[in-house]
């Protein structure tokens, strides 16, 4: 009878596996809260109802119809990415570090910045099905469609990654009470006051300078240009939000604690 040639090798997977694996398990975690499904898909969907289908909220600046919808569509969208990327992904962080979720994560070989970019993962997956699901209403509410898509890929993708790194920042450092609390009231001012989805030039002068600055502003501006316009690229608010993004995902990645 032959030896047998079985040789364990223990040791951790390779590291895009681990991202892989993380963001197929934030993915089916995230889809399965039904409180982060009304966050992530009912809110922003009724928003989009109200504001394009509706004279309560002039966002377009006294446009048409034709303007109304995909002024409000980019500013939805906006919104969209910050429910998901920071409130969401904040508060859900921020209970799963209370209860434990996380200190047990932490003796496995998942180092922080797989657990960042893994559940940066499952919030591009949602905010795909943000996307089209806002895009075809839109277009059912007489929109034509015309945009520059990849003008609001790339906004989307580096928008989540600055919104993703606060909110993983604020959840990693904050007690899961605080962050709840602090994570709404900062998507409320931003919603309300942020240039999310009020053009930041319909607000007074004296403040355009500093919601520009904003990753909401600069978010909503790229977005607007894209889909309004369907002027390429906005590199000012796209520079800007990737400080943003920079920034925030190394200040999570440096602070973050497991508990």
């Amino acid at each position: 009878m032959s030896p047998s040639t079985f040789a364990p090798a223990p040791g951790a997977a390779p590291y895009s596996r681990m991202v892989g694996s993380q963001a197929a398990l934030e993915t089916r975690l995230l889809l399965r809260n039904g409180e982060q499904v009304l966050l992530t898909l009912v809110i922003p969907l009724v928003l989009l109802l109200l504001l394009a289908g509706t004279d309560i909220i002039d966002v377009s600046g006294g446009g048409s119809t034709s303007e109304q919808v995909p002024t409000a569509l980019a500013g939805v969208l906006t919104v969209a990415v910050m429910s998901t990327a920071f409130t969401g992904l904040a508060i859900a962080t921020g209970f799963e570090r209370r209860y434990g979720v996380l200190r047990r994560l932490a003796v496995t070989p998942l180092p922080r910045s797989a657990l960042l970019l893994g559940k940066a993962g499952a919030v591009l997956v949602v905010e795909a099905v943000q996307v089209a699901l806002l895009v075809g209403v839109a277009v059912l509410l007489g929109w034509d469609g015309v945009a520059s898509w990849g003008a609001v890929g790339l906004f989307v993708v580096v928008g989540t990654a600055a919104f993703a790194g606060l909110g993983m920042l604020m959840a990693g450092t904050l007690r899961a009470e605080a962050t709840l609390a602090a994570a709404n009231l900062v998507y409320i001012v931003l919603l309300l006051a942020g240039g999310a989805v009020v053009p930041v030039d319909r607000y007074p002068e004296a403040v355009q300078p500093v919601l520009a600055l904003l990753p909401s502003g600069a978010l909503g501006e790229g977005l607007r240009t894209a889909v309004v316009e369907a002027g390429g690229v906005a590199w000012g608010p796209l520079g800007v939000l990737a400080v943003w993004a920079v920034v925030g995902t190394a200040l999570a990645a440096r602070f973050f604690r497991w508990e």
